[in-house]
């Protein structure tokens, strides 16, 4: 009788052991799908990253050294300039 009662114990441990896993088995597989989406959003947003960073390279390629950006800046805003007026005088 002792035995018995010792393997309904013993049988009663392992039942709780195996709910608790199952539940810890749940909220790590949850987790792990947290973090999966994370993973993907934050890869997502590394590659745009990437990306804007190879046009802004390109883009400053384009523009040369400063003393040819402050150039072009110059030129930019004169060239603005002319545009405002000649809208300007097509009003009046």
């Amino acid at each position: 009788m002792e035995a018995l009662e010792q393997l309904e114990q013993t049988l009663h441990t392992l039942m709780q052991r195996y709910a608790d896993l199952q539940r810890e088995n749940a909220f790590l597989r949850e987790a792990n799908e947290t973090q999966r989406l994370e993973m993907m959003r934050t890869h997502s947003e590394l590659i745009a990253l990437k990306e804007k960073n190879r046009h802004l390279t390109e883009a400053n390629a384009l523009l040369g050294s400063p003393d040819e950006r402050i150039e072009a800046r110059r030129r930019l805003a004169a060239l603005v300039a002319k545009v405002d007026k000649a809208i300007e005088q097509l009003k009046q």
